[in-house]
């Protein structure tokens, strides 16, 4: 009898998500589905992309601006 059982190949091991019945021992077949991307695209910062409806302004980002904490004692300029 045919069984079909989803698993996960990892490290050169497949690893089951449940075990089969009435099997002890059988040959198998594996075969691999799409894999997982474990890399993201990498993606430029557009301007104003998190900014929902209302696009950000130069003003906005004058308000952002660090000029450095006068209380630290460090020199930001």
């Amino acid at each position: 009898m045919l069984q079909s059982i989803e698993g996960v190949y990892k490290q050169g091991k497949v690893e089951l998500t449940e075990l089969p019945s009435d099997i002890s021992e059988s040959r198998v077949i594996v075969t691999f589905l799409e894999p997982k991307k474990s890399y993201k695209k990498k993606q430029p910062m557009q301007f104003g992309v998190f900014s929902g409806n209302q696009q950000s302004t130069e003003a906005d980002f004058e308000i952002a601006e660090f000029d450095g904490d006068s209380e630290d004692n460090l020199d930001w300029s």
